[in-house]
This record gives structure tokens, C-alpha cells and sequence, in this order.
């Protein structure tokens, strides 16, 4: 059934902040740089940093993907951090940067790093059955991605093994992320067509020469009837990433009859401090109708 609303918030609102670093406060506990994929293609180890709530048996997960330009940033850089003190478990997880290995690589790293939360579930007391991925930005695109591009075998990989596993998702929520490449090869080449640009590094190449893998990057291009809802994230201010790429996706899910929220932040740009009150009761209220009330 078909759900389409658009939300306006203003920058106004209170801040929750994640807890610190080793730190157990407010019934979250820790757990910082796991390994989870031992040296891909020959590279640095891949590692997940945990938010995990105290008291909840097997609490649902979100599986938190950093943005960065796919060329910059790492896990720690959590937002959603905050979202263990309401009984979600958080797992924020590394992939492969683009200097690191092209794309496909940084999809088939958050799919295995799925796989591996879900062989792993049980040690770190998590619901394997009950997940949403997340992410900003770059992140953004990548949960988008990986939520839309269910058994698309060229986007699987094999990356930490648990191929038995699945790397299906029960939402996504996405913050300001690029969904169409070859649209935004037109309104921003600088980031698209010339070498320094960040999709340029990640496809190795401009999109002008290379349509079809722009095309198998673009998470508008693998939605069907069958994706998982979506809740999209974006400042009407963003001048990094435009707006437009988040309502283009809206647009493509409203097609399938699929059910997307765009929850607009009034006057931001590309990120800001928060999160602000309007966006959390949009996040929470979109994980309690996916994932259900965490311990119930």
C-alpha cells in the first residue's frame, strides 16, 4: 500500500548526544573495534563498533553505514548512536573507500558485514530477524542500495563470508544521500565527470563513460515491489547533495506503491548537529512500525 508523506521541521529542537567512547551510560554498553572481515583484496581489516542497550533481550538491529564522499570517514563517525538508549541495538560498521576499491566493493562490504551481524547475532544479544539499515550521506546511498538491491548477484559479494545469510533488510532509512547518478551527472558534474570528484573515484571513471555501472550504483534504478519501506532524511538547503536526488527515489517508490516517507529539515544544509526533535519521533516512529517495540 501506497504511503507518501512529506514532514517539515524547523532547526529549533533539543540534541541527545551518543555516549562517549568506553563510556556505559543511560543502560548502553560499548563494544568498540571487532573485526569483522579479516583484510579484503588484501586490504585493512573491517570492523564494527557497538551501541548495544542494557536489558533488552535481542534487540533489534540497525546497521549504521558512514558517509564520507566513499572516500573519506569511518564507523565511528555514528549518528544514530542515540538510538541505543531506546532500546535498538546500533552497529556501526567499516567498508572499503574508494581509493581502496571500486565500486562494487563498498555494497558487497556492507552486505557481508549484514552477513556477519547475523552469523554473530546471539553473541551480541541482537534480533537477526528484525533489521533496518541506515546511513548518511554516502552511507545514505549505500543503505539505499543495499535495501533496494535484494539478490542483485552483481551486488552480493562474498566479503567476510556467511554466504548462507541473507542481506535483505526490513527498512532503510536515508540520510541526504546521491540515489541517481546518471541524474546527477547533470546537475553536478564537477562531482561526477572530473577526476577529483567523488563518484568519478568511485566508478573510476566519469558517468558520461560509464552509464551502466552509474546506472548498477544508482539505488532508483533497482527498486521493485518488493523493497522494504523507506524512510528518507533531507535538508531543503543541501547544496552537496540536492534535494532533488531524494525526491527522485521518493518518486520511484511512490510509483511501485511502495511505502516511503521524506521527512524535509527546513533550512539545512548537507548535515547538521542534532538530532533535532521532529527528525528523532520521525526515526523512532519508523523503527517501532518496522521492527516492533524493542523487548517486545
Amino acid at each position: 500500500m501506497k504511503t507518501v508523506m512529506v514532514l517539515v521541521c524547523f532547526l529549533a529542537g533539543s540534541v541527545v548526544s551518543a555516549v562517549g567512547e568506553g563510556a556505559e551510560e543511560g543502560g548502553v554498553r560499548e563494544v568498540r573495534d571487532v573485526v569483522w572481515a579479516v583484510g579484503p583484496e588484501g586490504g585493512e581489516d573491517l570492523m564494527v563498533d557497538f551501541y548495544l542497550p542494557e536489558g533488552v533481550e535481542k534487540a533489534p538491529l540497525v546497521l549504521f553505514i558512514h558517509g564520507g564522499g566513499w572516500k573519506n570517514g569511518d564507523r565511528k563517525r555514528c549518528r544514530l548512536a542515540w538510538l541505543a538508549e531506546h532500546g535498538y541495538a546500533v552497529a556501526s560498521v567499516d567498508y572499503r573507500l574508494s581509493h581502496e576499491g571500486l565500486f562494487p566493493a563498498q555494497i558487497h562490504d556492507c552486505k557481508g558485514a549484514l552477513r556477519w551481524l547475523r552469523a554473530n547475532a546471539a553473541e551480541y544479544g541482537v534480533d537477526a530477524d528484525r533489521v533496518v539499515v541506515a546511513g548518511t550521506s554516502a552511507g545514505g546511498h549505500l543503505a539505499a542500495l543495499m535495501g533496494t538491491s535484494g539478490e542483485v548477484e552483481e551486488l552480493e559479494g562474498v566479503t567476510g563470508g556467511n554466504e548462507s545469510e541473507s542481506s535483505r533488510v526490513q527498512g532503510i532509512i536515508d540520510y541526504f544521500g546521491p540515489t541517481d547518478f546518471v541524474l546527477r551527472s547533470k546537475h553536478k558534474p564537477e562531482k561526477t565527470e572530473e577526476p577529483d570528484g567523488s563518484v568519478y573515484l568511485l566508478l573510476g571513471g566519469p558517468v558520461r563513460d560509464n552509464e551502466e555501472r552509474a546506472k548498477l550504483a544508482s539505488p532508483v534504478f533497482h527498486v521493485t515491489a518488493d523493497d522494504p519501506p523507506l524512510l528518507i532524511v533531507h535538508g531543503d538547503e543541501d547544496k552537496t547533495v540536492d534535494i532533488g536526488q531524494s525526491e527522485r527515489l521518493a518518486a520511484v517508490y511512490e510509483d511501485e506503491g511502495l511505502d516511503v516517507t521524506l521527512h524535509v529539515v527546513e533550512g539545512a544544509g548537507h548535515g547538521w548537529k542534532g538530532p533535532k526533535e521532529a527528525e528523532r519521533e520521525a526515526v523512532l516512529g519508523f523503527l517501532e512500525a518496522r521492527l516492533g517495540t524493542p523487548g517486545g
